[in-house]
């Protein structure tokens, strides 16, 4: 009896690692939500039409594009839908912003659940070269935290204290 249980003990924790990179992303994924959510909401909405230079992207054009982005990265390479980008240039409220930024956040996390931890080894084409879902998926996050920081100097240059930083 020892025996079986020290065998579904050890079965147990071997499922649980095998999720590893998909655990550590969902995480992290969560988090980067919640303090790009806080950050949303730090910026007045009457600023949300910010921009420092003409060459930039608005500050709701920013939240727009990240939520773009996530759609795009995570239907393409991790579903079998064919996303198309929606071409609507829609002026959302502050509180559409937030509601779509949720959403789509959410809706990665389904999708990467649903994804079995050795798909991540699968190399897809993508326009910068091959790549493996694991790399697909640290782009993913890596999109978001370049386009958080952006938005981050737009609340300073707003004399908007930033929300404090929030890691792992």
């Amino acid at each position: 009896m020892r025996f079986l249980i020290l065998l579904i003990s050890l079965f147990s924790l071997t499922a649980v690692s095998q999720n590893e990179p998909i655990n550590a992303f969902l995480e992290k994924w969560e988090n980067s939500k919640n303090y790009l959510l806080q950050i949303a909401e730090a910026m007045p909405e009457e600023a949300y039409s910010f921009k420092p230079t003409e060459r930039e992207m608005t500050f709701a054009q920013q939240l727009t594009h990240i939520k773009d982005n996530m759609e795009w990265l995570s239907r393409t390479y991790f579903t079998n839908e064919n996303y198309t980008k929606s071409k609507d240039n829609q002026n959302y409220t502050k509180a559409e912003i937030l509601a779509i930024l949720q959403n789509s956040f959410d809706s990665v996390s389904v999708i990467i659940k649903k994804t079995p931890v050795k798909e991540l080894k699968q190399k897809v084409d993508f326009f910068a070269g091959e790549k493996t879902k694991l790399q697909i998926l640290n782009l993913l996050q890596d999109h978001v935290t370049h386009h958080r920081g952006q938005i981050i100097v737009y609340l300073n240059l707003n004399n908007i204290q930033p929300p404090k930083y929030v890691g792992w």
